[in-house]
């Protein structure tokens, strides 16, 4: 009978242990705000680019290094921060003519799953919001880059998404000088999340 007891007790404990274990692989990742950066570039007249950037991105990542389907993305660009360098082009990207900031002051990404896609790369697909159109959309990634410490021994590593839309599938149908298609990037430098002291 004592024996049948301890093998239960050591059947329980070792359970928890391994599911702890098994928790402990998946951490939160959020991004370094002053060395991540969202950008976008697009064709104007079939002779050059022109190429723009967000301001303020927040981006929150799930990520297990053992399970890559595990791996999930949710990003928020601030879409009233973009800048062309062209002030008078900045306000006209922000009008009702463009990305109409005043009703939809956001991008959104959120991933639904992660494919491999050889050493050092994935895919990304999720739901892409702008312009209040949602659209799904496969985000080439390179990454994730091995990990680094910061001089305040902050865990970091980093990864650079990028996709092709159709502006026009987005409501934004503006100016037939400009190309249909638009490059948008991501270049991510993440920090781990430290789990506060006594959490679980």
């Amino acid at each position: 009978m004592k024996n049948k007891v301890a093998l239960v007790l050591l059947t329980i404990v070792g359970t928890l242990v391994f599911a702890g274990s098994a928790a402990a692989q998946m951490d939160t990742w959020q991004n370094d705000l002053n060395h991540s950066g969202a950008y976008f570039h697009v064709r104007h007249l079939l002779i050059n680019n022109v190429r723009g950037s967000f301001h303020k991105m927040n981006v929150t990542v799930q990520y297990d290094p053992k399970d890559l389907s595990k791996t999930s993305i949710d990003a928020t660009i601030d879409a009233t921060t973009i800048d062309t360098d062209v002030a008078p082009r900045d306000e006209d990207l922000r009008s009702a003519a463009y990305f109409d900031v005043a009703k939809f002051p956001t991008l959104t990404f959120k991933s639904k799953r992660v494919e491999a896609a050889g050493a050092g790369k994935m895919k990304l697909i999720g739901d892409l919001t702008i312009h209040g159109v949602t659209k799904e959309v496969t985000f080439d990634v390179e990454g994730p880059t091995p990990m680094a410490e910061d001089a305040r021994k902050n865990t970091h590593m980093g990864a650079v998404a990028t996709t092709k839309i159709n502006r026009k599938e987005f409501g934004i149908t503006a100016n037939p000088t400009v190309s249909d298609d638009v490059w948008i990037t991501m270049e991510l430098d993440l920090i781990k999340k430290v789990a506060p002291a006594g959490s679980n």
